[in-house]
């Protein structure tokens, strides 16, 4: 089993790679490799997509590595290997990105991804530190999860998904903002599972475990 984090030079993924080595061990979860040979994505058993900064540089640094980003989209819609996006990872599963400029996005989960906008002025954008999840649906990855539990989130924009049905968990930020999506073999996480401790652990080593 092998669990691939792809690296396409968008964020540190230090901390991202310890926390999924470390539930690989504790689940019998296989080997887990940070990577941006596509080779190598081709044949992993499971996809992680981090990402760090705006929407548009993200999809460009991701479309840059032509090998690599194809060899990522092949696995997931074609071969149905077990995904999980994570922060602007998360985001770039969304139909276009609002962030700048309109920005087509992979278009995996029907929706915009859009600026984060309080009721409360007193609120401050970007949305940074502890939230309570708020569970909407029942998956897998939350086996074990509850609603109250506390995940760790650094962004300014959030997806609006078309179907309700995909927007499994959010979090209350002068309104609700998406935290979690699903659809099929695929995951996204808003906040930062390698950052987010028990909660997040927990979640990373569901992930590992799922075999849809």
């Amino acid at each position: 089993m092998l669990t691939a984090i792809i690296d396409y030079e968008s964020g540190n993924l230090h901390s991202a790679q310890k926390a999924f080595e470390r539930m690989a061990q504790e689940t019998d979860g296989g080997a887990v490799v940070v990577t941006g040979d596509a080779d190598v994505v081709a044949r992993a058993d499971r996809i992680v997509l981090p990402g760090d900064g705006a929407f548009p540089a993200c999809m460009a640094a991701l479309k840059g590595h032509s090998g690599l980003y194809t060899a990522m989209v092949e696995a997931v819609e074609v071969k149905g290997r077990p995904f999980m996006g994570i922060c602007v990872g998360m985001q770039l599963m969304a139909s276009w990105g609002r962030e700048y400029t309109d920005t087509a996005g992979l278009d995996w989960v029907a929706g915009e991804v859009c600026k984060i906008e309080p009721a409360d002025r007193d609120l401050k954008v970007p949305h940074m530190g502890w939230n309570d999840l708020v569970l909407e649906g029942a998956h897998p990855v939350f086996d074990g999860i509850q609603t109250g539990d506390h995940a760790y989130f650094v962004h300014s924009y959030h997806m609006q998904v078309t179907d309700p049905r995909q927007r499994l968990a959010h979090v209350d930020y002068g309104g609700d903002v998406t935290a979690v999506i699903g659809a099929g073999t695929m995951i996204g996480l808003q906040f930062h599972p390698e950052k987010s401790q028990t909660t997040g652990l927990r979640m990373i080593g569901n992930f590992l475990r799922w075999t849809p």
